[in-house]
Formats: structure tokens, sequence, C-alpha cells
């Protein structure tokens, strides 16, 4: 069920407050989320199918040893696959980029985030 704009507005606020109140925490659990590291997914599945084939014939050659190999090699191969990419650190003062008007992604929601910050803080003097 998507949210209505108004549960959108406090939810990009209260994202926000946490940002600039709690940076410490943002930094420590944040961070964009990690890229997906192809190379070692393909790695990974190629040591797994590699695993799977000399455990297989460890099996049928009735070597206890070779099949252990497989079994070590199949593993590896999955945990090499399912290893987490390179995290990417946030930081929420720096642009995200560029459009073609020259104003970041969301110079529109910022412009409103820093009148709704200025009214506040007109609010509580």
């Amino acid at each position: 069920m998507p949210l209505s704009e108004h549960e959108q507005r406090l939810l990009e606020e209260m994202e926000r407050s946490l940002y600039q109140n709690d940076a410490d925490f943002v930094a420590k659990v944040g961070g964009k989320r990690a890229r997906p590291a192809y190379r070692s997914i393909v790695l990974g599945i190629l040591l797994a199918v590699v695993g799977v084939g000399v455990l297989v014939t460890g099996v049928l050659v009735q070597q206890p040893l070779v099949g252990i190999l497989g079994f070590v090699v199949m593993f590896v191969g999955v945990l090499v696959a399912i290893a987490p990419g390179k995290r990417v650190a946030v930081d929420p003062d720096a642009p995200q980029g560029r459009t073609k008007a020259g104003r970041g992604p969301s110079g529109f929601m910022d412009r409103m985030n820093d009148r709704w910050d200025k009214r506040n803080d007109d609010q509580q003097s």
C-alpha cells in the first residue's frame, strides 16, 4: 500500500532530522546499499558448480576425501557468491548529481525543506 503525500513528507522530514541530529548513528549503520559484486557472484557460482562436480565424482569413485574436498570447494563458492559488496558512505550534504536544469535532482524538495526548517526556527524563537 503506497504512502500518501502527507506520509511521504513526514517520512522525509524524519529522515532529514535523523541525518542532522544523529550523524554518528547514521554513519555507523547507514550508507547506501552495497553494490552487488558481480565478479564475486560469478566466481562463487563457478566454484559451487565445480565443488558439486568434485563431490559427485568423489561419491562415484568411492573416495571420501575427494567428496569432502568437493563439499569444501562448493561451500567456499557459496560463501564467495553471497559475500556483501563494498558499502558506499553517505554524506547527506554532498550533491547527488545534476539534472539538465543545472540543479540537483531534488532541488525543489531542498528548497521546500529549507523553507520548512526556517519556518520552524522562526516559530521557536
